[in-house]
């Protein structure tokens, strides 16, 4: 039976399936980070290498504080709202994710619960279940920079996290570039030492040294596949 012929729903819904999979190859993320510059450049210096189009993967700061419940109400409205000024439409992701630091941070648990139970409640542009993944950093981001290079296996302050790490980045500095670049080869040691602390501690503990860094970049970097 010709397409012509087709009952008018039907067609509807192949005409549908059809646009959504040229639209969308890969999964849609909407990544809202903690810090205005150190972590966006980060993640989009990794964007930019393995060519990540803008319309599948946003990478913003938060606008309205740095507290981690904030870091994630903002997420929260820009995918509900979307964002004029970033091109961004409400519901256009399949999954969200909130980067930000334990620190001194005083509503970093609360954070880490809200996500918990926002995840797979909001519904995307084609009605599917979006998750809220948080990507914490137990004292802080240059935590992940730093295994790059070494273990880490006691708790520390974020000024000896920084510390260490310029030991081996003599000129890293905080809202610099090329750090991907810096550390891209070593990005397999870094995460084995990653895994394996993770295997001893998770998010909510909130004191010895995590990061779930390498699960954002590896999920940038085979995003393709």
């Amino acid at each position: 039976m010709g397409k012509d012929n087709q009952p008018k729903h039907r067609q509807a819904v192949r005409d549908l399936r059809r646009r959504a999979a040229v639209r969308q190859p890969y999964e849609r993320l909407l990544i809202v980070c903690e810090g205005e510059k150190t972590e966006p450049q980060y993640l989009r210096e990794i964007q930019q290498a393995y060519r990540l189009a803008t319309a599948h993967v946003q990478v913003l700061h938060s606008q309205i504080g740095t507290e981690p419940l904030q870091v994630l109400e903002y997420a929260l409205a820009v995918f509900k709202e979307g964002d004029r000024a970033h091109g961004v439409h409400p519901g256009e992701f399949d999954r969200i994710v909130v980067v930000f630091d334990r620190d001194q941070h005083l509503t970093y648990h609360a954070a880490l619960a809200k996500a918990a139970a926002q995840s797979g409640r909001l519904r995307n542009d084609n009605r599917v279940a979006v998750p809220v993944d948080v990507v914490a950093s137990v004292p802080c981001f240059e935590l992940w920079l730093l295994l790059h290079f070494e273990d880490v296996h006691a708790p520390l302050h974020r000024h000896e996290a920084l510390a260490r790490l310029k030991v081996h980045l003599p000129n890293y500095e905080k809202g610099g570039g090329g750090h991907w670049v810096a550390t891209q080869d070593l990005l397999g040691e870094a995460t084995q030492r990653a895994q394996r602390l993770a295997g001893i501690t998770t998010a909510h503990d909130g004191t010895q040294p995590y990061t779930a860094m390498h699960e954002l970049v590896l999920r940038l970097v085979h995003l393709k596949d």
